[in-house]
């Protein structure tokens, strides 16, 4: 007998809608998304019955998450299940649209116009993200054309595939999970135009060439406990493309990055993304 598998997952329920009046309320949510990224999940269904529901990796992982926004948002209401793996991630995401930032679209393979093939997949990264659209428009502010190119902690590869489609050279995307690299893999064939290398591995203690523009869209704690390395891959002359984290953060985390100045400062809905260049 053939048994379905199931997936460990957390049904979440009082969470304040993005449309809220209240923009305090309003930004939970994502600060509830932020603090899920410390744990092994595998995708947020934000349009499932009554809020979210968040599949794990494990049980264990749950637990622990569980455990973890109890204590955080103590207003919401934490119901632990098993879902049967019926294709519920293309089934969740079926709905998306594209995305538009500058000159550049993120889009499901389905929904025409592309100009960045996304396929929604167990991850982040469809361009839905505050901090991915941030990235986007940053990149764009730059020369990309002939310049080299690292996103670390690439993820599902967008921010990599747009920079290597706006004219970027040895573009470079490194993450430690390989699940992430596969989908970045799928998401590079859906976009036969961009030309990207991706690495399984960590940037902390994999060796890798310094580039023109180096992304990192991760969290706050990430990027200061990186900052040496993230800065060394900039070079002498390299620009950072930094986001992940909020406002309340930004001082801390680009005081880390010594030896740099901010060159340009975007937000939306609380959420920051800098460019920072070599301080001359």
């Amino acid at each position: 007998m053939t048994h379905l598998r199931t997936w460990p997952a957390l049904d979440v329920a009082g969470i304040p809608s993005a449309d809220s009046p209240d923009a305090h309320q309003a930004v939970q949510g994502d600060l509830l998304e932020a603090t899920l990224t410390d744990f092994d999940i595998e995708a947020i269904d934000e349009s499932a019955p009554g809020g979210w529901r968040v599949f794990f990796r494990t049980s264990a992982g749950r637990d622990r998450a569980q455990r973890a926004i109890a204590r955080e948002f103590p207003g919401l209401t934490l119901t632990p299940t098993d879902v049967p793996d019926e294709d519920w991630a293309a089934r969740s995401q079926a709905s998306l649209k594209a995305v538009r930032v500058g000159n550049l679209i993120v889009a499901p393979p389905w929904d025409a116009p592309i100009v960045v093939a996304i396929r929604p997949s167990m991850g982040f990264g469809t361009g839905h993200h505050a901090t991915t659209r941030l990235c986007l428009s940053a990149l764009q502010a730059l020369e990309v054309k002939e310049r080299t190119v690292i996103d670390v902690g690439t993820g599902s590869g967008v921010l990599a595939i747009a920079a290597s489609l706006l004219g970027g050279v040895d573009v470079r995307g490194i993450d430690d999970d390989e699940d992430a690299i596969h989908a970045a893999w799928d998401n590079l064939a859906l976009n036969p135009s961009a030309i990207v290398t991706l690495l399984v591995g960590d940037a902390r203690t994999t060796a890798l060439d310094p580039a023109d523009i180096v992304f990192g869209n991760l969290t706050g704690g990430l990027l200061m406990a990186s900052a040496g390395v993230i800065g060394a891959l900039a070079g002498t002359h390299g620009k950072l493309i930094l986001s992940g984290f909020q406002a309340d953060e930004e001082k801390a985390v680009v005081a880390a990055f010594t030896g740099f100045a901010v060159e340009r400062r975007d937000e939306e809905d609380a959420w920051v993304c800098v460019t920072l260049k070599r301080d001359s």
